[in-house]
């Protein structure tokens, strides 16, 4: 059977630290390379920090026409796999909780989160579920809180993709975090069980201010199972030979 390999960073958080967000994104994308990966996933929040305060969101925001995200791209490797990084995006003065999809420094696309929390009101929410592709793989893209609605993963089902790529940030109050600790892989797992689609997550580590972040970072099967995952504790690249595979052939 014919593969590609993928790939899901577990990352510590970079809060308003777009430098050492980009280094650490260059230092992973050259592992990535050297282990022969087409696609690495970042978690959600990655590069200017998950920032849900309006004031603060807006200080960080990037155009994605302008200048300054142009540099952000010139930063990004011109060589090795496809990077899909969160960053807070500011349109025409609205701003979304956006997912860019970059190959060697050029944006080949967007998602913007569709599915946003109370917490989460300084955000406009995304109506659009766009399809990627490497080669043979299609994919789509779950931002965090998606991934509790049905609808978010069968839109990525009905647009031709086997896999959906799911953005996290679950840095947690630490009692908060151990009440999630296993809900979070039960709940991804409906959804690929509803869509026979595979999913690999991506999610933050570490602690700060009482919270701590347990992931996971993780690839489920289209029969909800983990067929991998990485210590929750600690920050690194997981690694997954994915099968390409048709699409499912699902409609909403």
């Amino acid at each position: 059977m014919n593969s590609i390999r993928i790939a899901a960073a577990q990352a510590p958080e970079f809060r308003e630290n777009v430098e050492a967000a980009l280094d650490y994104a260059c230092g992973i994308a050259a592992r990535a390379e050297a282990e022969g990966v087409a696609l690495v996933v970042f978690p959600e929040g990655f590069l200017q920090g998950y920032l849900t305060d309006e004031p603060s969101a807006r200080r960080v925001a990037l155009d994605l026409a302008s200048a300054e995200f142009a540099a952000v791209l010139d930063r990004l490797p011109k060589s090795g796999p496809v990077l899909v990084i969160r960053l807070i995006e500011i349109d025409g003065g609205r701003l979304f909780n956006t997912a860019g999809v970059v190959e060697r420094g050029v944006l080949l696309g967007r998602y913007r989160k569709t599915h946003l929390l109370r917490g989460e009101r300084a955000f406009e929410a995304g109506k659009d579920s766009p399809l990627f592709a490497i080669g043979a793989l299609r994919y789509g893209i779950n931002i965090c809180y998606d991934t509790n609605f049905p609808e978010a993963a069968a839109k990525v089902a009905a647009s031709g993709a086997s896999l959906i790529l799911c953005l996290s940030n679950n840095m947690m109050p630490r009692e908060k975090a151990e009440r999630f600790k296993q809900l979070h892989n039960a709940v991804r797992g409906e959804r690929c069980r509803e869509t026979g689609l595979w999913l690999i997550s991506s999610d933050v580590t570490g602690e700060r201010d009482g919270r701590i972040a347990w992931g996971p970072t993780a690839v489920l099967s289209p029969e909800g199972q983990v067929v991998a995952q990485l210590p929750p504790e600690e920050p690194g690249l997981l690694v997954f030979d994915f099968p390409c595979i048709a699409p499912v052939g699902y409609r909403v």
